[in-house]
C-alpha cells in the first residue's frame, strides 16, 4: 500500500490564552481541557501522538506521521446555542486527490443525546492553514455534552472553541471507572483514517462512540510495519485492548518475522491485556486482480500461523479477526480498492465490534 503523507511545515502559531473574549464570543483553548486519544503527555508538540523521545527511536516517516492529530478529540459541556471553532494547521496541504479536506484537515463535532448516544452535528471545513468557522447555530437552549475530533492527516498547532459570552463552558465529566481505559489501535493508513470524509467516520472513532470509551489511534500511513520500537512504546500504555492491524503494510515474510516478537513485548509488559491480531481487508478488485488476491492470502496465512504458534507457546488473551469481509463482499467499500469510504469504515467498525464487545465487558 502506498503511504499517504501530508507534508509538514511550521505554521504561525495562533497565540490565545486559555480563555479569551473577542466581541460577543469567548474562546476556550482545548489544550487546557482533557484531550482524549493522547497516550503520552511528554510530547514535542502538544498535539503529537508519540512522545518526544520517539523521535530518536522510530523511523523518520513514522515520526512525521505521528505529528498528525488523528484520533485526538475533546469532550466539553456547554449550554451555548451557537458553537464556533478556530484551528491552525501545520501543513498547507488541506486535501488529497482521493480524500477530502474535511477528513484530512477538518474538525468534526458530535453531541450526546438525551438517550446517551453520540450523534453527528457539524463539520469544520478548512479553507486555509488558519481557520475560523461557525460550526453550528440555532441550538435550543440547554446544557449538553459535545465531542470534537481533530484532523486525520494534518497536524494542528492550536484549536479553540468559541461560545457566546453568556454561555457556560466546562470540561465533560470523567468517564465511568469501567470505561476509562482506552482501546489502542496500531496500524496503517486505514487505521489513521484514509479515506474518511471527516474525522469522526474512521472506524476507530466509530468504535469509540459505540463503546463510549477513549481510543488511541496509532495509525501511520504506509508505515504500520510491526516494528519493535513501536511495541516498546505501546507497552508503556495501559489499555483495555491492543488491536494490531498492520498487514496492509507488510509482506507475508515480515508478518512471519515480526508478529511474534511484537506480541511478546506487549505481553511481557501487560500480562493480562487482550491483544487482537487483524487480517488485512480484501482489496476490492482482488476478485479479478489475482496478484492482489494472492497478497491477501499469503499475508493471512502468515498471520494465522504466527497466531497459532503464539497460542501454542502459552500466550493467553490473544484473539484473531479475519479480514475477508471487513469491508463487505460487494466491492462498494473503498475509494481505490484499498482505502475505505465512509461505508467501508462503518462496515469495518461493525466487524471489529464482534471481537471487541466480549473483551470489554
Amino acid at each position: 500500500m502506498r503511504s499517504i503523507i501530508v507534508n509538514v511545515f511550521v505554521a504561525s502559531c495562533f497565540a490565545m490564552p486559555a480563555v479569551a473574549q473577542q466581541g460577543d464570543l469567548v474562546w476556550h483553548d482545548i489544550s487546557k481541557l482533557p484531550i482524549e486519544g493522547k497516550g503520552w503527555q511528554k510530547t514535542k508538540a502538544f498535539y503529537d501522538r508519540l512522545p518526544a523521545k520517539a523521535e530518536k527511536m522510530v523511523r523518520s516517516p513514522v515520526w512525521e506521521l505521528s505529528r498528525h492529530s488523528s484520533g485526538l478529540c475533546v469532550r466539553f459541556v456547554t449550554d451555548a446555542t451557537t458553537i464556533h471553532a478556530h484551528w491552525v494547521l501545520t501543513s498547507q496541504r488541506l486535501a488529497m486527490n482521493h480524500m477530502p479536506a474535511t477528513g484530512v484537515s477538518g474538525l468534526d463535532l458530535y453531541v450526546k443525546t438525551e438517550e446517551g448516544k453520540w450523534r453527528w452535528l457539524a463539520v469544520g471545513r478548512p479553507s486555509a492553514v488558519t481557520n475560523r468557522v461557525r460550526l453550528v447555530s440555532g441550538i435550543p437552549a440547554g446544557k449538553r455534552e459535545y465531542l470534537l475530533y481533530l484532523p486525520l492527516y494534518n497536524g494542528v498547532s492550536s484549536v479553540a472553541i468559541g461560545v457566546p459570552k453568556t454561555a457556560s463552558f466546562s470540561p465533560a465529566p470523567p468517564r465511568p471507572e469501567n470505561r476509562r481505559k482506552p482501546i489502542v489501535f496500531y496500524g496503517t493508513s486505514i487505521t489513521q483514517g484514509g479515506c474518511a470524509s471527516r474525522p469522526g467516520m474512521v472506524h476507530t472513532a466509530i468504535i469509540g462512540r459505540w463503546f463510549d470509551r477513549p481510543i488511541i489511534n496509532l495509525g501511520f500511513s504506509g508505515n504500520g510495519r510491526m516494528e519493535q520500537e513501536l511495541a516498546t512504546l505501546m507497552a508503556e500504555l495501559d489499555p483495555a485492548v491492543y488491536v494490531l492491524d498492520c498487514l496492509p503494510n507488510i509482506t507475508a515474510d515480515d508478518v512471519s518475522k515480526r508478529t511474534g516478537p511484537f506480541v511478546r513485548i506487549l505481553r511481557k509488559a501487560r500480562p493480562e491485556t487482550p491483544i487482537v491480531l487483524v487480517e488485512d481487508r480484501s482489496y476490492a478488485d482482488s476478485f479479478l486482480v489475482t496478484s492482489k488476491r494472492q497478497r491477501n492470502l499469503d499475508s493471512r496465512k502468515a498471520l494465522r500461523k504466527a497466531f497459532e504458534q503464539l497460542r501454542a507457546d502459552g500466550i493467553k488473551e490473544l484473539y484473531y479477526l479475519e479480514g475477508e469481509n471487513l469491508l463487505g463482499d460487494d466491492g462498494e467499500g473503498t475509494v481505490d480498492s484499498s482505502h475505505p469510504t465512509d461505508l467501508g469504515f462503518l462496515r469495518q467498525a461493525d466487524a471489529f465490534l464482534k471481537v471487541l464487545r466480549p473483551l470489554l465487558k
